[in-house]
């Protein structure tokens, strides 16, 4: 009898071991070479996209995607086209909408947006090398969420974000998945939920992945493509692949909701980081007030101007987004305790233009058609508009605080929160010797900028006078004219004037304004003073509901 037993459980473990080399054995994803990608981009106009490489020589796709394959492969194309018109390009409101009637699930709907992921990233003639993690987790808890609905089970009012499936910028500390910050010297980083992602899971949304970004930030290599990074390649504009830019350094952010890979996503900022991407991608992306988000657990560039933000398809989820992670952090000295009531509601109450005053910038005006036909196109809404120029104000020493803070703020993220036995560097220095031991894959565009934050000498007290002028300078620019005219929001294009936002503190939101006659997108930026989010949502609201500018990318429409 003992004989047979034994040969029943090798037969099994044999069975199993079989069935688990089977499951290895499916390959979804292909290396290719890249080469002749790239001599295409040798002579591109934009010396930025001269590119290197546009694959990452890391990231093995079949890793990130196998897991989720055999539950994703259920959804026939037939049943995804038939989701389509109820879930792409729909607002959070509408989609709960299907959801609370029973024409949608909350398993369907992230079904839905694995398809497209897996239909499109997967596929290199489509890829923008943007998602880089997935959370195995997510299908089942969503269908945990619908056996609560099934159930009647509703222990609180529910928050609009609730079983909405988010995508996270890969500097943003998440359970189960790797943060990486783009580097290679932290693809092993396994780290427990930062604040803000506590407070979306918190308030029912459902982390769907990780994506890309410009590596470390865009605080690694100068003059380097946006969007690259040694661990998840080059991201791609999916209004035109290796033609625009994606912006950065939330790259990743912009392209995916750009091409409707999740319900939003969410991205980072210390200087045009959320502005840019989302201007890039036609995309509606907000840059709060630093202190609005908590910024603990996320890998820093300056503690002094960094900040989380949301990215979005519409005004009115970038008002729910940034509701969602909105708390007081205690382990963020910025972190302000507020409940800022009107941000949740903001994107449903659109101002009416005859009572907005906007400031618009003489010299756009003057060299940018779109903008000057925008503004125009505003004062026949009824807006008040006054047309200024800026004071000349001095940025000098914006780099040094860039350059300070990220050396002591990176030792102080990597002591706080990362395993010494997965992460091997503690500082700039050492992740400076890292790269240099393999230089053409870690850093085949160089590391520039770490360079000069090991070389900056400015002292502390230096830094802090630096920092209190340019804060003065970048009100200056904008408090002149806001002050003056009594202006609800200072008109700039795309990530134009992040600069002098970023040293003032002050929210910026940017809305679709248009395509250029290449097809490049363009966008409205309304920046305004502290905490002044709602307002600035409810105006990007009226601008978007009168002039809906964002047309989905043609390749990314089916």
């Amino acid at each position: 009898m003992k004989k047979y037993f034994l040969l029943l459980v090798i037969i099994l473990l044999s069975a199993c071991k079989n069935e688990q080399e089977n499951k290895e054995e499916v390959v979804l994803w292909t290396p290719y070479n890249d080469s002749i990608e790239v001599a295409a981009n040798a002579d591109h106009e934009n010396g930025r996209m001269q590119y290197k490489l546009i694959q990452s020589k890391i990231l093995d796709k079949n890793e990130v995607f196998s897991p989720l394959y055999e539950e994703v492969s259920k959804l026939t194309e037939a049943e995804y086209q038939k989701l389509l018109p109820m879930i792409l390009e729909q607002d959070i409101f509408v989609i709960r909408n299907h959801i609370k009637e029973g024409r949608l699930t909350y398993e369907n709907l992230v079904l839905f947006y694995l398809h497209r992921i897996y239909k499109y990233e997967l596929d290199n003639t489509t890829t923008l090398n943007t998602v880089i993690a997935l959370n195995k987790d997510v299908i089942e808890q969503a269908r945990e969420l619908d056996r609560l609905s099934e159930k009647g089970v509703v222990t609180k009012i529910q928050h609009p974000i609730y079983g909405m499936p988010i995508l996270l910028k890969d500097n943003i500390n998440t359970l189960g998945m790797k943060t990486t910050a783009g580097s290679i010297a932290l693809m092993d980083n396994e780290v427990d939920d930062s604040f803000i992602v506590q407070q979306l899971k918190k308030n029912g949304a459902l982390i769907l992945g990780k994506v890309n970004l410009s590596e470390w930030a865009y605080f690694l290599c100068s003059g380097c493509p946006v969007g690259y990074s040694a661990y998840g390649g080059q991201t791609l504009n999916p209004y035109g692949r290796r033609v625009f830019e994606t912006g950065g350094s939330s790259s990743g952010s912009g392209t995916a909701v750009a091409a409707n890979y999740a319900v939003a996503a969410v991205g980072t900022e210390t200087s045009g980081s959320i502005l840019s991407p989302s201007s890039q991608n036609s995309v509606v992306g907000l840059k709060p007030t630093i202190g609005l988000l908590s910024r603990s657990g996320i890998v820093p560039i300056s503690s002094t101007l960094d900040t989380s933000g949301p990215m979005t398809k519409n005004v009115k989820d970038n008002a729910i987004l940034l509701s969602a992670m909105l708390g007081y952090d205690e382990l963020d000295s910025a972190s302000v305790e507020d409940n800022f009531p009107g941000v949740l509601s903001a994107g449903l109450h659109p101002i009416p233009f005859s009572d907005m005053r906007l400031g618009a910038i003489k010299e756009l005006i003057q060299t940018d058609s779109i903008y000057k036909k925008t503004i125009e196109d505003l004062k026949e809404a009824g807006a008040t508009i006054v047309e200024f120029t800026p004071p000349e104000v001095a940025m000098n020493g914006f780099l040094s605080i860039l350059n300070i803070d990220m050396r002591n703020d990176l030792k102080s993220y990597l002591k706080e929160y990362t395993d010494p036995k997965l992460v091997k560097i503690s500082s700039v220095t050492d992740a400076v010797i890292f790269n240099n031991q393999d230089s053409l894959v870690r850093i085949p565009y160089g590391q520039a900028l770490f360079n000069g934050i090991l070389s900056d000498s400015t002292t502390t007290a230096e830094l802090e006078e630096i920092k209190s002028n340019l804060e003065k300078n970048g009100r200056t620019f904008f408090d002149n004219a806001m002050d003056k005219h009594k202006l609800d929001a200072v008109l700039s294009i795309n990530n134009y004037h992040a600069g002098y936002a970023a040293v003032a503190k002050y929210p910026a939101l940017t809305v679709p304004m248009g395509y250029k006659n290449t097809g490049e997108p363009i966008s409205l930026t309304f920046i305004g003073k502290q905490f002044s989010e709602a307002n600035l949502l409810r105006l990007g609201k009226s601008y978007e509901e009168k002039f809906p500018n964002r047309v989905l990318p043609k390749d990314y429409q089916n």
